[in-house]
């Protein structure tokens, strides 16, 4: 009577283990969306008279390497003396970067995040390969950066490229790229970038705190839904509380100073962190012309940001009332007649050039020359025909928009902008009285404004550090002992 039993009770675990392994692929295949996503492929194998069964999605894949596997697998006569996942790995599987998962949900997120899953009858888990090759576009200049000399790469949208690049400047044990998962729903990949002797530890842990603790389900606008939603409630404040490069070097820079850098996938903007006021007035252009141009170019920058703040808000302030204007500056006043109000003129020709940009991005290339032609005679010579402007606004404003280009930084372009236009209408109701008002509100904004990490926005003024200063004021030699 035993013998037939323990024959029995055979067929009856191989039956319990073999459904085991029908539902757990059963399972992969509802989550993974098999048969209701076109991209997601689920194919069955044989591995050493095993069933097996390989999860990949279409479009991510190495197709040369995975038919070099799967040859590979198929050949297998027997696994005998395998009986983990980590075992198979370990002596079958020739993909560099392969590891065991027992964790159903985590594999589910690496296969959508570009992995190929492999789960064995009979063997706990699975392997997961990283055998997947993103479409992607050329490593090249971004077109927001261009120096006249020094590297033209740049960033793209995938971050193990990113982390290349970074690599190849840095080759140093030291440099760190600490990989975190965010977002409920989208589970991106992001890295923090930087040395392990030189980032200040304390701005390392409260960045990582606030990256682990936000509550966002999806960052599909990528830097700016983290930097959303980690940032202090001030929405109202219009500075930038962050720092955005798509230029390698530049990260590179950063990080050798003891900066932090955030990488992102999906996205060839990288974040760097701390991030104050002063910070903007650099330039990469700068460094790579010697001391002297380089302290030139960043006096000029910082005068010119200072010019688009006042210079119409000074001008309105001076012909607004002509007849206390001093006799010296009576070049400045207006002798065409207009119809319209000039604050109404500089505020209309402050929303005409916003309405030009953002029609600028959406003309294709064959039409742009059109486009510019047309926005010339609208903005000059018919507006002034038809007295709905004067010259001296369009003057004005057109030095105003070319300078905002000198800023490299977007966001405190659109800052400084809203802050000018503030100061109009303050000068429209209070003359001098609404300048001084305005300047000292620009300066308390400046003052209340909270980085996302960090000593303070006004820092190295505020906790004062003379030699931080010094050296973000001017272009300094490059010495044997820094960066």
């Amino acid at each position: 009577m035993g013998k037939p039993f323990f024959r029995i009770l055979g067929v009856q675990q191989v039956k319990i283990v073999q459904d085991a392994f029908l539902r757990r692929t059963e399972e992969l295949d509802r989550r993974l969306g098999v048969g209701r996503s076109f991209d997601m492929v689920g194919r069955s194998l044989t591995i050493g008279g095993r069933r097996a069964r390989l999860w990949v999605v279409n479009g991510y894949a190495d197709d040369a390497v995975l038919e070099r596997a799967v040859a590979g697998w198929l050949a297998i006569r027997d696994l005998a003396g395998v009986n983990t996942a980590e075992a198979f790995a370990a002596r079958y599987v020739t993909v560099s970067d392969a590891a065991a998962e027992q964790d159903m949900a985590k594999a589910v997120t690496a296969v959508l995040a570009g992995k190929t899953l492999l789960v064995i009858d009979g063997l706990p888990g699975g392997v997961l390969m990283d055998a997947k090759q993103f479409p992607l576009r050329g490593i090249e200049e971004p077109d927001t950066s261009k120096v006249l000399r020094g590297s033209h790469d740049g960033f793209v949208e995938s971050i193990m490229k990113n982390a290349a690049l970074l690599r190849r400047r840095i080759r140093d044990p030291r440099l760190t790229l600490e990989g975190l998962e965010v977002g409920g729903r989208s589970h991106a990949n992001v890295a923090l970038c930087y040395l392990e002797d030189k980032a200040d530890p304390e701005l390392l842990r409260q960045l990582r705190e606030k990256l682990l603790h936000m509550q966002i389900n999806s960052i599909a606008m990528s830097q700016e839904s983290i930097a959303e939603a980690i940032a202090p409630a001030q929405w109202w404040n219009p500075f930038p509380k962050t720092r955005y490069t798509e230029r390698p070097d530049v990260a590179t820079a950063s990080i050798m100073e003891g900066d932090v850098v955030l990488m992102i996938d999906n996205t060839p903007s990288v974040m760097l962190f701390p991030c104050t006021i002063f910070r903007f007035a650099e330039e990469i252009n700068d460094y790579y012309f010697p001391p002297l141009v380089g302290s030139y170019l960043q006096i000029v920058r910082m005068i010119v940001l200072l010019l688009t703040l006042f210079v119409t808000p000074l001008w309105y302030l001076l012909v607004k009332d002509p007849a206390g204007l001093h006799e010296s500056l009576h070049f400045l006043l207006i002798e065409d007649e207009y119809y319209v109000p000039l604050i109404l003129q500089l505020l209309l020709v402050e929303l005409i050039i916003d309405v030009l940009k953002l029609a600028s991005l959406n003309t294709p290339d064959a039409l742009s020359n059109s486009f510019s032609m047309l926005g010339a005679l609208i903005l000059g010579d018919f507006a002034v025909q038809a007295r709905w402007l004067v010259p001296e606004v369009l003057v004005y404003m057109a030095f105003v928009a070319i300078a905002n280009y000198a800023q490299h930084s977007y966001e405190m372009g659109y800052a400084v902008k809203l802050c000018r236009m503030a100061l109009l209408i303050l000068i429209y109701f209070f003359d001098w009285w609404g300048f001084i008002g305005g300047i000292i509100g620009v300066v308390a904004l400046i003052a209340s404004t909270r980085p996302l990490v960090g000593k303070g926005y006004l820092y190295p003024l505020i906790p004062f550090n003379g030699k931080d200063l010094r050296s973000l004021l001017h272009r300094r030699p490059i010495s044997r002992d820094n960066t």
